[in-house]
């Protein structure tokens, strides 16, 4: 059974004890592959690191997170603009619009996405997108991007079903995390109403970890808890989910 972790933060600071051996026990586990988007400039190193030690398995993306949009986010934006210049990358990642913690750079949020949509469509590259108590402003800022070349995935999607229809609408798949296993997650009522064909698994490790390890630090391996949830909705084989999940993941960051 192979496994796509679609979003996972391995350079984190969480990891730095076990890093090695939490990637093995990904790998036994059937994880094949780890998509890893980026935060801000400060991390670039350490992806750049890790990229080295697994080329096979490990691939980049790079962006702003809407949390780490401050005073000084042209600066950021300056930066993964260069870095677009000088290498490839799988997708213009995580980029969007967080406003549970902070509201204050909301316009520069707004202005930090759009910028990073425009230059992910201009390398024909999928985006990755963060959403927290922000679908309206995240979706209208989408409008205005509507189009064959707009694609990726709306990463840890925790909306409602008419928002995951309207994700869908820009040709955006689902990412399907831990969330999935939570008794008050939601998302595990409607989502056998999603064509399988539209969601991706991930876990946003280290964070979100699945039920039974819910409130402790998640990792990749743990794709497994995730895949066995999304078998009992869809109420299909473990081994379906995982192959047509993978399939998708691949078609997505275009590896097929």
């Amino acid at each position: 059974m192979q496994l796509i972790d679609t979003h996972t933060h391995l350079y984190a600071e969480a990891f730095d004890e076990d890093r090695d051996e939490m990637i093995k026990r990904a790998l036994k586990n059937g994880v094949s592959d780890f998509f890893v988007p980026a935060i801000d400039s400060s991390y670039s190193e350490r992806m750049f690191a890790l990229e080295n030690q697994y080329p096979n398995q490990v691939h980049l993306m790079t962006g702003v997170h809407p949390t780490h949009v401050k005073s000084d986010y042209k600066e950021e934006l300056a930066h993964v603009s260069s870095l677009l210049k000088k290498r490839s990358f799988c997708a213009v990642g995580e980029i969007g619009i967080d406003l549970y913690w902070d509201k204050t750079f909301i316009k520069e949020q707004q202005d930090a996405f759009d910028t990073q949509i425009q230059w992910a469509k201009n390398d024909k590259l999928p985006i990755i997108i963060h959403c927290r108590e922000a679908f309206d402003e995240v979706f209208e800022v989408l409008e205005g991007h509507k189009s064959e070349d707009l694609y990726g995935i709306f990463h840890c999607f925790t909306g409602t079903l008419e928002q995951a229809k309207r994700a869908l609408s820009y040709n955006l798949k689902l990412g399907i995390g831990g969330v999935v296993t939570f008794k008050n997650g939601k998302i595990n009522q409607f989502l056998k109403k999603i064509p399988l064909s539209e969601i991706v698994l991930e876990t946003d490790s280290p964070y979100l970890a699945p039920v039974p390890y819910r409130g402790k630090r998640n990792e990749s391996s743990y794709l497994k808890q995730v895949v066995e949830k999304v078998a009992d909705v869809y109420d299909l084989p473990i081994d379906l989910i995982a192959k047509e999940t993978t399939k998708n993941a691949f078609e997505v960051f275009k590896l097929i």
